[in-house]
């Protein structure tokens, strides 16, 4: 599509909140386990746990849930409880059912940029949850494509790019994840804005490049959005 400029978003604590979710999570799983471990302790070991199955699972609520219970039954030495496991797969249902709670500027930001320019949603994920967001999100319909993807690295992104016929000068991502919502699109030629949310999961730090006013911004928030793509084109 020559002649297109394309914004790619991401999805989770970009579009809407989503690592919150996982805190409130954390919380409980940490009062579950307190009679085994201090919360320092059940953290690492889940963190552990998560990067050891991330290959075999993906990221998502699913994965996280059966690495929880996991860690639950390794720190416990297998003494933990039916009822306690039971427990951590209600906590994972009420995750799954949560409400899509869109952040600040969200869709304002969408609805003054698709008129001149192709939006892509690009998320990584288990695919149902995703799809079930995307459709609770209720903006579905400023996309010009919705790409739900297991990692976004530099091959994703290229993959993207070719099928649908973005020439990456022409393409800016706007994300939270610095290592996967920057840098991979950095590395193929495009730009990128960073809008951190108040929490990062530990496997999506990484260091931002040196900011630079022709193809890395950085935003407080999405309603900063419409005046740094004016900047960008």
């Amino acid at each position: 599509m020559d002649g297109d400029n394309f914004i790619g978003f991401d999805a989770d604590d970009t579009l809407w909140h989503n690592e919150s979710i996982f805190e409130k999570m954390h919380e409980r799983y940490y009062k579950l386990l307190a009679s085994h471990h201090d919360a320092a302790t059940v953290e690492k070991a889940l963190f552990a746990t998560e990067m050891r199955n991330l290959a075999l699972y993906g990221y998502g609520i699913k994965g996280y849930m059966l690495s929880s219970i996991e860690t639950a039954i390794d720190l416990t030495e297998g003494k933990i409880s039916t009822a306690e496991v039971r427990e951590l797969l209600e906590l994972g249902r009420r995750m799954l059912d949560h409400p899509v709670d869109l952040l600040d500027g969200a869709r304002e930001a969408l609805e003054a940029l698709t008129p001149s320019h192709r939006l892509v949603l690009i998320t990584k994920g288990d695919l149902r949850d995703q799809e079930r967001k995307v459709a609770k999100s209720g903006l579905a319909g400023l996309f010009h494509a919705i790409e739900i993807v297991s990692e976004k690295d530099q091959g994703t992104y290229g993959r993207i790019f070719r099928r649908l016929g973005i020439d990456p000068a022409r393409f800016l991502m706007v994300g939270n994840s610095v290592k996967s919502d920057i840098l991979p699109v950095l590395a193929l030629g495009g730009a990128g804005v960073h809008v951190p949310y108040r929490i990062t999961w530990g496997h999506e730090e990484a260091e931002p490049p040196p900011a630079s006013e022709g193809r890395f911004f950085r935003a407080a928030s999405l309603r900063e959005l419409p005046g740094i793509v004016g900047r960008w084109r």
